[in-house]
């Protein structure tokens, strides 16, 4: 009975040391392995590059509208039918030209019988003048009583208050015969035309004539929002706004085509309060246009430049963003990368500008960066920044 037990006990330790062998043979072989994939998985070659310093001027856009200096409604002064069409929708004008004509014969009318009447009341003066001549010696003669002769000055009085009513009248009809031919009050460009010749028109009508403008000159109107404002006003010198305005340097307008117009503008005025309604405050900058290129109605955007003179430059390419912080992968000096936010403080089309979050010289990983992760190994691959800014020049927006 012994000897069986010692078998059995004998036996069971075999399996378990048969067990123990297969397990750490296992083990070395998949160690084997592992080493042989880790071998066979080089660290990714991505390209990296150092951040420098560079000047750079970037631009704030904002959209515009377009507004001629003088923009004028052209409605008439007297009713009657319009005779005559001087000029067509589009034309340009000078100040003094013909635009419109209304029959004026009714008013020519208004004017002979103004003219007929201040005849009238001129001959009444005049005899009203004789008849005083005649009896102002008789009275002081003592001929005849004074009262005849305050009659007569009354008469004259009246006479000449009717000349003078009747010179008034005249003057009216003449107006408003003038009236009947209306000119052009600045010079400009005539906008649409609602009427067409033989309408009746009138100082009552709902729509004028017409809109001239003169686009010599041309406002922008733009808007900024209240965060906008305060980093404006903290951008510029100046203890008020008048002061700080004339810090801004000439702003640029981009048109609906994206090109840029030729000449610079200034920013003028500033509106006195916010909009309740939109939470913003309107601004108005003026360009020249002796082309007369721009219209009113026109649109496009203001661009006001804001200049760096050293700003760490980070390519666009080279960032990602988490929950809305942007940031870079610095490589340090063992090639693992790190996930680093950074600051930004204004951009251009490729390029962030960046404040003291990232220091100067620091590596970061170009691209290729979306399937990296913090701690992994990179074999880095030199770019240099000359090369990139001339592929890509900072200015480009």
């Amino acid at each position: 009975m012994i000897r069986l037990i010692k078998g059995i006990v004998q036996s069971q330790l075999l399996i378990l040391i048969a067990g123990a062998i297969i397990i750490g043979i296992t083990y070395s072989c998949n160690e084997s392995a592992a080493e042989n994939n880790t071998g066979a998985m080089p660290p990714p070659q991505l390209p990296v590059i150092a951040v420098t310093e560079a000047s750079a001027t970037t631009y704030q856009l904002f959209p515009a509208s377009i507004e001629g200096k003088v923009n004028v409604e052209i409605r008439p002064q007297v009713d009657g039918y319009l005779q005559k069409m001087y000029v067509d929708e589009g034309a340009y004008v000078k100040e003094g030209q013909p635009l419109f004509k209304i029959n004026d014969a009714p008013y020519v009318e208004q004017l002979n019988n103004a003219k007929a009447s201040l005849q009238s009341a001129e001959a009444t003066l005049q005899r009203t003048k004789v008849e005083l001549d005649r009896l102002t010696p008789l009275v002081d003669n003592n001929v005849i009583s004074d009262v005849q002769l305050k009659t007569a000055r009354a008469n004259y009085d009246a006479a000449v208050a009717a000349v003078s009513q009747n010179k008034a009248m005249v003057s009216a009809a003449q107006i408003n015969v003038g009236y009947t031919l209306i000119k052009a009050p600045v010079s400009g460009y005539i906008g649409k035309i609602p009427y067409k010749t033989g309408a009746l028109v009138g100082k009552t009508s709902a729509e004028p004539l017409t809109l001239l403008s003169d686009v010599s000159e041309v406002y922008a109107y733009f808007s900024l929002s209240e965060a906008d404002f305060i980093a404006f006003k903290n951008q510029f010198e100046g203890n008020t706004i008048e002061e700080k305005l004339k810090h801004v340097p000439p702003v640029e307008l981009q048109l609906a085509n994206d090109s840029l117009y030729k000449i610079k503008g200034k920013i003028e005025t500033v509106e006195g309060q916010f909009d309740e309604t939109t939470g913003s405050i309107s601004f108005r900058a003026t360009f020249p246009n002796t082309s007369g290129v721009l219209r009113s109605g026109n649109t496009g955007k203001i661009r006001i430049p804001k200049l760096y003179t050293s700003a760490l430059v980070v390519p666009q390419e080279a960032t990602y963003e988490i929950q809305d912080k942007v940031f870079v992968y610095v490589v340090s000096d063992s090639n693992k990368v790190t996930g680093t936010p950074i600051n930004v403080s204004g951009k251009t089309a490729n390029y962030y500008f960046v404040d003291s979050s990232l220091a100067s010289n620091s590596k970061i990983v170009l691209s290729g960066i979306a399937n990296l992760r913090d701690g992994m190994m990179i074999n880095p691959q030199p770019v240099s920044t000359d090369s990139l800014f001339k592929a890509r020049p900072i200015s480009n927006l």
